[in-house]
């Protein structure tokens, strides 16, 4: 009599995976399985499903890496049960971290970056929310010292992601987005006089604006700020969302000051896992001096027998990214991050020049001066027999995801499409991409039949 169970519902070592019982009917949607199941046939019946998703190399909406080496798969999986909050277990990779901050406190110029403030964070919305929270705290403390309301914070910015209309919401500030003047495709120095007043807590500037992917003059808008604060007092600092451009601008735009170089900049975030090349997630927080982050907002956590500051707003979360940003920090050097973002500008130039080639688009941005990315709309809107929406659904057929949308208020009546050409973007995939941009605008040109203007939600 065998003394092991033998179960007919589950496969053998011998037998096809999709000839087992879990693959004779739908994976199960709501409930779990009562059973276990054969971990080679789960794994790739779910692969299976996954191909259903769009070809993250061909996503050209995304900011994201895409693309990562041997290597960097290897170390995260040596930090997949590394807990970054746990510092007193895993305290190399606090080291590590903590490396990582200063590292980028000096490539943005802070003026003791040994001795910076700042933090990981599971991407750039956190550390935006971060900085937001800083700047209240601190308009408060001001407020409250002089016997002021704090009742009615206000945030001044132009067009900006979500993470700030949510910090907004979630946070209970007033959030002022500046509309855009015409022509202009981010927040200009002279807006910001009607905007600013006593209950301002910062203004954000866009080192790499979501919409366009040029950058906000961070230096003229501290400028203005200065004059502001001679004529009425109001000192309001200024933070940087270098979400993009803190991985880029240091490296092919080495002479635009937009960073601690700006004496009014009091903290920046940037995305590690965007043109940082780290993969998903991993963002950055760094304050200009430890008196930009108030004390009230950092957390002294006993935990697992270590008493740790914290003041993230996750608290456990896997390590592997931040090792993985460490190794790229190493691994490439300024040397390599110039050599990749080089070309990332020089194939986002091809790409421009042949769409301007092409002839029913206008450019917007040709990937000068700003984040490597083109963006455009058409050129005659009225008499062109297809929309943009159109156009990115005929490329869709053929694998590429190009997002339409208008861009905010009030230019909100112009459509565009944004193309980002991250680290693995050659320049032989923009031309087969622009290959078929040609095709598909005759195709449409030929008969199509307009879509409508549903907005692009970022």
């Amino acid at each position: 009599m065998s003394l092991h169970r033998v179960d007919h519902d589950q496969a053998s070592p011998f037998e096809d995976i999709y000839a087992t019982p879990l693959s004779e009917r739908p994976l199960p949607r709501r409930r779990m399985p009562h059973q276990s199941n054969d971990p080679q046939a789960v794994y790739h019946l779910l692969r299976d499903e996954l191909e259903l998703d769009g070809n993250a190399a061909q996503n050209l909406a995304t900011f994201c890496t895409t693309w990562g080496d041997d290597q960097i798969h290897r170390l995260m999986d040596l930090g997949l049960t590394k807990n970054m909050i746990d510092k007193d277990e895993y305290p190399q990779t606090a080291e590590i971290e903590s490396r990582c901050v200063h590292m980028l406190a000096d490539l943005w110029n802070c003026p003791n970056s040994a001795d910076t403030v700042g933090c990981s964070t599971t991407g750039s919305s956190e550390a935006a929310m971060l900085g937001g929270l800083a700047m209240k705290w601190k308009w408060r403390q001001r407020r409250a010292a002089a016997g002021k309301p704090t009742g009615s914070p206000n945030l001044v910015t132009g067009p900006v992601q979500v993470c700030w209309e949510k910090f907004a919401r979630y946070f209970d500030v007033e959030l002022r987005q500046v509309p855009l003047l015409p022509g202009a495709t981010g927040l200009r120095p002279e807006q910001l006089r009607e905007h600013v007043d006593e209950n301002t807590i910062g203004v954000v500037g866009i080192l790499g604006v979501t919409f366009t992917c040029d950058y906000e003059p961070i230096r003229e808008l501290s400028a203005e700020l200065d004059a502001i604060e001679r004529d009425t007092g109001l000192d309001v600092p200024l933070h940087v969302d270098a979400a993009s451009g803190g991985f880029v601008a240091p490296f092919i735009q080495s002479d635009l000051v937009w960073d601690f170089r700006v004496p009014r900049v009091c903290s920046i975030n940037a995305s590690g896992h965007k043109y940082g090349m780290a993969p998903l997630g991993v963002g950055w927080a760094i304050w200009r001096s430890a008196a930009d982050l108030p004390e009230d907002l950092v957390f002294r956590v006993n935990y697992l027998g270590g008493d740790m500051p914290t003041f993230a707003l996750n608290f456990s979360r896997p390590g592997g990214e931040i090792i993985a940003q460490y190794y790229l920090l190493l691994r490439l050097g300024r040397e390599g991050y110039r050599n990749v973002h080089q070309a990332c500008a020089d194939t986002a130039g091809l790409l421009a020049q042949q769409i301007t080639e092409m002839g029913p688009f206008h450019l917007l941005y040709d990937g000068r001066g700003g984040l490597p990315a083109v963006s455009y709309t058409l050129a005659d809107p009225a008499t062109t027999p297809f929309t943009l929406y159109d156009l990115s659904d005929e490329l869709r057929t053929r694998g590429w995801q190009v997002p339409a949308y208008p861009l905010p208020p009030a230019r909100q009546d112009t459509v565009i499409h944004r193309i980002l050409v991250r680290h693995g973007v050659s320049a032989d995939k923009v031309t087969l991409l622009a290959e078929d941009l040609r095709r598909s605008v005759d195709r449409l040109s030929a008969g199509a039949t307009r879509s409508p203007q549903v907005a692009f939600h970022h």
